[in-house]
C-alpha cells in the first residue's frame, strides 16, 4: 500500500512537471520571434501607434479603406506586425487588435466597443488568422452591416455557424501544408460560406507562418520560407481588396 502511494505522489509529481513545463514552452513558441522593431516606428508615409487595444498603423495621405485584424489564440500580436504594417503601406489603415488574454473569443467586439466604424464613408474590412478568423466570422454574423469584406487566414471556420447568406466579399486564404486548419477540413466547411467565397491555397505554407512565431502543436513543416508565404499572404490580401 505504501509503495502504492508512493508511486501515486510521484506521478502527480510528474504529472505537474510536465503541465509546467508544456505552459512555458507553449508561451515562448506563440511569443513574436524575427519582428524587427522598425516595423513599429513612425516614418513620413506611416504613423505608428501602440496602444492599450490595439497596434494601430494610419497612412499620412488619405484613405478610404480600413482593415481590422485579429490575432490567433494565444499567439503574440505582435507576431502579425509585419503584415500589418505592409498592409497599411499599400495605403490602408490597419488596426491590429491585441486580445484579452490573448484570447480571440474573450476580445471580438473591441472595435465596435472603440466605435472604430464611426466613418460611414469608409471600407471596413475585417480579417483574422485561427481562432481569429472564428472570432472575425462570428462578427460579421452578428453585425452584418458594420463589415464590407472578410477575409478568413488559415482557419476551418466558419463551422458552427453559417454565412452562406452573408452579401459580402469574402477571401479565405489556407496552406497546402497546415496541419491545424487542414485543407479538407477547411473543404468540408465550404457550404458555411457563400459560393462567390474565394479559396486562395498557398502551395507549401504551414500554420504558424502566416504570422512571426514558434512551432505551433500539432502543425506540419513548411516548404516555402516564412517570407514567401508571407508575401503570397499579402498579395492575395491587396488583389482581394482592390478588386
Amino acid at each position: 500500500m505504501k509503495n502504492k502511494r508512493q508511486i501515486i505522489k510521484t506521478l502527480k509529481r510528474l504529472w505537474f512537471f510536465l503541465a509546467v513545463s508544456f505552459t512555458i514552452w507553449l508561451v515562448y513558441s506563440y511569443q513574436s520571434h524575427g519582428v524587427s522593431s522598425s516595423y513599429l516606428e513612425s516614418n513620413d508615409k506611416i504613423s505608428v501607434e501602440d496602444s492599450e487595444n490595439y497596434f494601430l498603423f494610419e497612412p499620412k495621405l488619405a484613405y478610404q479603406k480600413v482593415f481590422i485584424f485579429y490575432p490567433g489564440a494565444m499567439v503574440d500580436p505582435k507576431a502579425y506586425v509585419p503584415l500589418c504594417r505592409k498592409i497599411s503601406e499599400n495605403g490602408i489603415k490597419v488596426y491590429l487588435i491585441k486580445m484579452p488574454w490573448r484570447l480571440a473569443s474573450k476580445g471580438y467586439e473591441i472595435p465596435k466597443q472603440l466605435d472604430l466604424f464611426a466613418d460611414k464613408n469608409k471600407e471596413y474590412i475585417l480579417a483574422g488568422h485561427s481562432q481569429g478568423g472564428k472570432m472575425a466570422a462570428q462578427f460579421v454574423k452578428e453585425n452584418p452591416d458594420l463589415i464590407d469584406r472578410l477575409i478568413l487566414i488559415g482557419t476551418t471556420h466558419p463551422r458552427d455557424i453559417s454565412l452562406a447568406d452573408s452579401k459580402i466579399p469574402i477571401l479565405k486564404i489556407f496552406g497546402s501544408d497546415d496541419g491545424v486548419a487542414d485543407e479538407e477540413t477547411i473543404l468540408k466547411n465550404k457550404s458555411k460560406l457563400p459560393i462567390t467565397t474565394k479559396f486562395i491555397k498557398i502551395e507549401g505554407a504551414n500554420h504558424a507562418q502566416f504570422g512571426y512565431y514558434g512551432f505551433q502543436f500539432g502543425d506540419n513543416s513548411a516548404r516555402i520560407s516564412r517570407d514567401q508565404q508571407q508575401a503570397e499572404t499579402l498579395k492575395n490580401i491587396i488583389d482581394f481588396i482592390n478588386h
